[in-house]
Order: C-alpha cells, then structure tokens, then sequence
C-alpha cells in the first residue's frame, strides 16, 4: 500500500495503463495504430498506456471495443472513477473533527440494501452503544489530535443505525471473538455494549456470525471490511481509509466474507462466547 494519496492514485494510474496494453497486445496493434483506427491524436493510446494522461469514460469504452473484450468495459470504469477516491488520508476527512467522515458514509447507508461487515477487533459502529462509540471516538480524536466534536459525531453515528430497523435490508455481521473482549470503556460501557449486542442479533434482518479464537483458519484478512450490495468495498487502515470499486477486486472480498462465515459460529453458539465475554466483566 502506497504511503501517500498522490503515489497511491499514481500507481492506480500506472496500472490502469498497464491493463490498456495487455488489452491491446494480442490484437497484433502498436499504440498508434489504435490511436489511429480510434481516431486520436497518434500519441493518445501511449500516454493513456504509460499513465500520463487520465483516460474518459470514451477513452474506455473505444479500447475495449477495439481490442475486442466489450465485457471488461464495467471493470475499467469502476477503476478509473475509483482512483481518485480509493486513498483518503484520515488527517484529510478528519482535519475539521469527527463528524464530517461520519456524514459522509450516510448517502452509501441509505443505497445500500446488503451489507456485508467484517470487523476482528472492535464492533461494528452500526451496533455500538452511545457511550461505547464515544469511548473509541474520544481515544481516536486524542490519539489524532482533531478538534474535539465527539459528541456530534457520535450523534451521526447513532442516526446511521435507523437503517437496521428496516427488514427490507440485510446486515449480515462476522466479528472475532477477540473484537467481544477488547475493551472501549469500563465494565459499565462494555457490558452495556455486549448486551445491546445480543439484543441486535435477534433481529430478522441480521446475521451475527463470531470466529471463535480456536477456529481452523482459512483467510487471515488483517483490517476489517465493509462490503456495501456489490457497489464498494470499505477498508479502514491505521492512517487512511481505501475504498475499492473494481468489480473483481469486490468479489475477491466476497469470497473472503464467505470464508470467515464458515469458520463463524452463529445462534446458540454465538450467544455462549457473547455470554462468556460478559462474565469475564467485573
């Protein structure tokens, strides 16, 4: 991973461009020839192949016709509108505080219909408590020196959860046993949070689904990911979020979300670790 959004975007760029030349080589067309058989300037298809120009939506579509692959047309156009957006620094989204990033997820919530959450350490902020989400909020903001607006942001967070009251959406949910033991707050918060837990579970539109810790292990996905229906993939790195629209790359998380629901535990058995982690509180 690129450690900076201007040599990430770059790289997205670079590979793009790589990907055109691959398209075009078993056609038996030099650069040129496309260029001109497209009617471009004699140049155009190099630069778009060696990343210094930024390729349009019928910059896409001419290549893959012409090379004959049409069908790779939705992928090259979900990686290129997603170069701009696939890296964001968090000093970037959080440099005025907290509340901005959370109001920014909330028109993806509202579109999204299936959503697919896989979270090793912490639980989700769709399920968290108040006094849970300002504990993880108020150690964020202390951690990343941002102004203090914990409490809005909180209050945004809180709003997103309308949407598991609707039964027209799925949530389905795999969490580590460890994120059931990692401790945001006190006794009181944690029990709290492990309960509300508990309760959400029950809900006809969610599936809870825990990887006890003595699980055979087929993936080892190292953050946690969020899938919204087959549109994006979240992933929330220790200095940036990146977000991943390439329908192939969105599969490959797919199936990795459907590896860790294997090797989970839900219903009677997910209550026994939940419950298990409440007794160890004090």
């Amino acid at each position: 991973m690129a450690t900076s959004p201007s040599s990430a975007v770059q790289e997205a760029r670079a590979a793009l461009g790589r990907r055109l030349r691959e398209m075009r080589k078993p056609t038996g067309m030099t650069a040129r020839a496309l260029a001109a058989r497209a009617g471009w300037h004699e140049s155009k298809a190099s630069r778009l192949e060696n990343g210094k120009s930024i390729p349009s939506d019928d910059d896409l579509h001419v290549y893959a016709t012409l090379c004959g692959v049409p069908e790779q047309f939705p992928d090259l156009i979900a990686a290129m509108h997603g170069i701009e957006e696939m890296y964001v620094e968090w000093h970037t989204m959080q440099q005025n505080g907290m509340k901005r990033a959370q109001q920014a997820h909330v028109p993806l919530y509202a579109r999204t219909n299936h959503f697919r959450i896989y979270e090793p350490g912490v639980i989700p902020g769709l399920l968290q408590t108040p006094e849970y989400a300002r504990a993880i909020m108020r150690r964020i903001s202390a951690f990343r020196q941002l102004p203090d607006d914990v409490d809005a942001a909180v209050e945004v967070r809180m709003g997103r959860q309308r949407y598991l009251r609707d039964a027209h959406r799925h949530f389905g949910i795999v969490l580590e046993e460890t994120a059931l033991h990692s401790r945001f707050g006190d006794d009181d918060v944690m029990g709290a949070q492990l309960g509300h837990l508990l309760q959400l579970a029950s809900l006809p539109n969610v599936s809870l689904g825990i990887v006890p810790m003595d699980a055979d292990r087929l993936m080892w996905p190292l953050e946690g990911f969020w899938i919204f229906d087959e549109e994006q993939v979240i992933i929330e790195l220790a200095t940036a979020q990146v977000t991943v629209k390439q329908p192939s790359e969105i599969k490959i998380y797919a199936r990795m979300f459907a590896e860790l629901v294997g090797i989970s535990v839900n219903g009677k058995d997910a209550r026994n670790l939940l419950a298990r982690a409440i007794a160890t509180l004090g």
